[in-house]
């Protein structure tokens, strides 16, 4: 499935580079007892020149918010960001909720904002354009989905997005990956191997 329609210069690099400021080098502590485990900088889609480093697992809803799905995050998010040296940038957001219904309908809101997500982009933005693809679903736990979004600036940035959206029982995840390119340049199969482990590790 591919959507075309037109994406303000703030979102597409806060969605490009999801951790900015704030991230420290190096790999960060692990997350508390009873805490789903995140992804560790290895597990990231391999970068061709720069190691991943990754910040500190932080409760509370990522600052700055991704594109499209953002808004839907609760205050009991909890969330990683990374980073390399080139303007690659990722992040992981989990959810825990009382009950398997709940976060069945959880993950299905979030896959309807990112169904949407280009259209929306380009409604609030109308110096942008973009466009997105569906990659699939993942036989992984109750299973998790791919979608990517590339953004094109009319300044001339252009920017490829990459969301997942997994599930195991109660827990729900969404990894986010970005950096500078288009379709070309998503790294689509890696990207989905990084779904898989994230999703594996939420047990």
């Amino acid at each position: 499935m591919m959507k075309s329609t037109r994406v303000n210069r703030g979102l597409v690099a806060a969605a490009a580079v999801v951790a900015a400021a704030g991230v420290a080098a190096g790999t960060a502590p692990a997350a508390a007892a009873g805490t789903p485990r995140f992804l560790a900088p290895s597990e990231l889609p391999p970068h061709a020149t720069s190691a991943w480093t990754a910040g500190p697992v932080t409760a509370g809803q990522p600052d700055p918010l991704p594109m499209c799905v953002g808004e839907a995050f609760p205050s009991t998010s909890v969330h990683r960001a990374y980073r390399t040296e080139l303007d690659t940038g990722a992040l992981q957001v989990t959810v825990v909720e009382s009950s398997e219904r709940r976060a069945k309908d959880y993950a299905a809101l979030l896959r309807s904002k990112l169904d949407g997500c280009a259209e929306k982009v380009m409604a609030e933005n109308p110096d942008i354009t973009a466009e997105q693809k569906y990659y699939g679903k993942l036989n992984v736990e109750e299973g998790a989905h791919v979608y990517g979004v590339h953004t094109n600036a009319s300044w001339g940035a252009t920017d490829i997005n990459m969301f997942s959206v997994g599930r195991d029982g109660t827990t729900v995840t969404l990894v986010q990956w970005g950096q500078m390119g288009d379709f070309d340049d998503a790294q689509v199969a890696d990207f989905k191997k990084t779904t898989v482990t994230a999703v594996k590790k939420l047990h």
